[in-house]
């Protein structure tokens, strides 16, 4: 049987890598000069341990004088020290490491509403439209350019194998190479070949402290994907693509999308396997060497499909390395099944941006490898979990991983929670396919599950287990408003368990509301959403906001913004805007008003002198993140 493509040795320059899977490059945590923390070497470090082939780091600011740091600096040479751990670290597990360089973020800068970012000319900030960039002179650009390759002659000095330049989405190399901001006259601007003239000189002075042939992968941008003028269009960037392989570029890293549409770059729950393909495949068709694409490859199928139809040479996971380290470990034992997946959610990007650590919605410990270890439990020390949700799902492996005896019961005949709604739109399936791969995993722990037990304070502690984690979830408010008999709440909507009429209104415009009135839209139904103010999604990742505006824009969903509901009648909802009445047809009237949580055992539990932990939902209606994470510590904790 032929060997997977996946697995297949590839080359980029002089470097050889073991196998087509790329660590594709995110955000990182630093110590306060920029340098690498010893937390983010260990997160490497696992990933390396899982087979990963190589590994680009995030972004390492080469030139301080013009920003601060956004996740790792490389500037100076007491940052060599560190890296060149991390690089002993990947490389005891055969993996190469590539740094990926960036020459500045430009008006993409969060910076504040007084101090202005450098780009290739004055034009708005990303954060703040009203306040334009300062521009760089041609000094400026000349120091910031030799700053690039002194940068890259430190990572090689710390023995990485090649570096990345950070040439995409937006960013200071990509405006320089984007109609819309460049506006120099000079010759770093006008022409095509002018404005890609700023990144050739990075790439040539990488060149020059490196030596040529020191691999220099290049991520650029050959698509915006946003219809505006000036923005740049994938025929352009095909041309790009063929300048930087004369510049010397040894392979090329294709993305997609800016910050205006950033979904497109960092894709979200909502979009399809495969998002970027067609990017990297243009780009393919017109050089010679390698090319590295990514955008939700996460399935080891489709992506070993991708090499196989020579669209690319590589493939870069980004998120999924986060949700698992051992990827490709469990593709090489053909163990599809236990692959932890990623589902877009995209909390490691929202909780990054507050400065945190990256998190994971479905790995409870990445960025702590060391931090939260599981140790076996004490000798017949035991667990009733109650709720199979995801919390009481994850509880219960986590209790197996521990050697505990443990028990889970559930009140329906079905595991999944509340993810079984969430994930039953066809733009969110990635959640299904958590909820499965939870499923298979607590299969094979052998924790005993008891469907339909709607369980009793009493029958709990008659149970005899040392501790109980209560994982009851939540269910939905319902607003004391008259008539409010003739209104069905959004989950049974979402699995198609009730009536669904021709015109359909939805109460709400938060997450819930929005993602069921575009289920409803992709039925067929006409949809109206009634929110007393404005749209608000509740503490989700700019990415996953814009998709969402996005998806309302494009579907025949109609968005009344003021409106507060009167009274609902068997075929219509009466609300008030703007001191008057108005009256909309509906055939149903779906609640999407918020969730409150459902934990009464825990205070019955309290008074038989029963040990117990509330995690999730239970607690007070979250995420998906604060389930999982809550029910590892739990268990942990024991």
């Amino acid at each position: 049987m032929a060997k997977s493509l996946l697995l297949k040795k590839g080359r980029i320059g002089s470097m050889e890598l073991k196998n087509r899977v790329v660590m594709a490059p995110m955000g990182t945590t630093a110590d306060g000069d920029g340098g690498y923390s010893a937390r983010t070497i260990r997160y490497f470090e696992e990933r390396a341990k899982g087979g990963t082939g190589l590994i680009i780091t995030g972004r390492n600011a080469s030139v301080l004088e013009f920003e601060g740091y956004s996740c790792s600096a490389l500037s100076k040479y007491h940052h060599v020290n560190r890296l060149a751990a991390l690089a002993d670290r990947v490389h005891a597990y055969g993996c190469k490491l590539c740094v990926q360089i960036g020459p500045g973020l430009g008006r993409i800068m969060y910076t504040s509403a007084t101090v202005p970012p450098y780009s290739c000319s004055p034009i708005p900030t990303f954060w703040f439209p009203d306040m334009k960039c300062k521009e760089l002179t041609v000094d400026d650009i000349k120091f910031i350019t030799d700053k690039v390759g002194y940068s890259a002659k430190l990572a090689k000095d710390a023995g990485a194998d090649a570096i990345e330049m950070h040439a995409y989405g937006s960013y200071l190399a990509d405006q320089f190479m984007t109609e819309a901001f460049n506006h120099r006259t000079d010759q770093y601007g006008g022409s095509l070949e002018n404005r890609v003239r700023f990144l050739g000189e990075c790439i040539e002075s990488v060149q020059k402290y490196c030596g040529k042939d020191f691999p220099q992968i290049i991520k650029f941008t050959p698509v915006h994907c946003l219809d505006v003028p000036g923005y740049r269009k994938l025929e352009e960037g095909v041309e790009i693509a063929k300048l930087l392989e004369k510049w010397g570029a040894h392979a090329l890293h294709v993305d997609t999308g800016c910050y205006e549409v950033w979904y497109r770059q960092i894709p979200t729950v909502y979009q399809k396997e495969g998002c970027q393909l067609f990017a990297a495949e243009a780009v393919k068709k017109a050089v010679s060497i390698p090319v590295i694409t990514q955008g939700k490859l996460n399935r080891p199928e489709y992506a070993e499909k991708v090499l196989e139809d020579g669209t690319a040479d590589f493939i870069a996971l980004g998120h999924q390395h986060i949700a698992d380290p051992l990827f490709v470990q469990k593709v090489k034992e053909k163990r599809f099944e236990d692959i932890r997946p990623c589902i877009g959610c995209n909390e490691c990007l929202r909780l990054g941006h507050l400065g945190r650590n990256y998190s994971c919605s479905v790995n409870p410990v990445v960025h702590h490898e060391d931090d939260f270890p599981l140790t076996p439990a004490k000798p017949g020390q035991s667990v009733l979990i109650i709720g199979g949700g995801p919390g009481g799902m994850q509880a219960a492996i986590t209790a197996a991983e521990r050697g505990m005896r443990a028990e889970l019961w559930e009140k329906t005949d079905k595991l999944g929670g509340m993810l079984l709604a969430a994930g039953a739109p066809d733009f969110k399936k990635d959640v299904l396919t958590y909820v499965e791969y939870l499923k298979v995993q607590l299969g094979k722990s052998g924790v005993p599950v008891v469907f339909n037990k709607d369980a009793t304070a009493k029958e709990i502690a008659e149970a005899g287990f040392d501790r109980v984690i209560i994982a009851t979830g939540a269910e939905a408010n319902v607003p004391n408003i008259p008539g409010v008999e003739n209104t069905v709440e959004a989950i049974p909507v979402l699995l198609q368990e009730c009536p669904i009429g021709d015109e359909c209104v939805i109460i709400g415009g938060g997450v819930v509301g929005v993602e069921t009135a575009l289920f409803l839209d992709g039925l067929g139904k006409k949809v109206t959403v009634l929110v007393r103010s404005k749209l608000k999604y509740a503490e989700e990742a700019v990415n996953n906001v814009q998709c969402m505006n996005d998806m309302l824009k494009a579907s025949g969903v109609k968005v009344i913004e003021g409106a507060v509901p009167v009274r609902f009648t068997e075929n219509a909802v009466v609300y008030s805007c703007g001191g008057a009445e108005v009256t909309v047809h509906s055939d149903t009237t779906v609640l999407a008003t918020g969730y409150h949580p459902l934990n009464a055992l825990a205070d019955e539990l309290e008074e038989l002198d029963v040990e117990c932990d509330v995690i999730g939902n239970a607690v007070k209606a979250r995420k998906i993140i604060n389930a999982t994470g809550e029910a590892y510590m739990a268990v942990r904790r024991m």
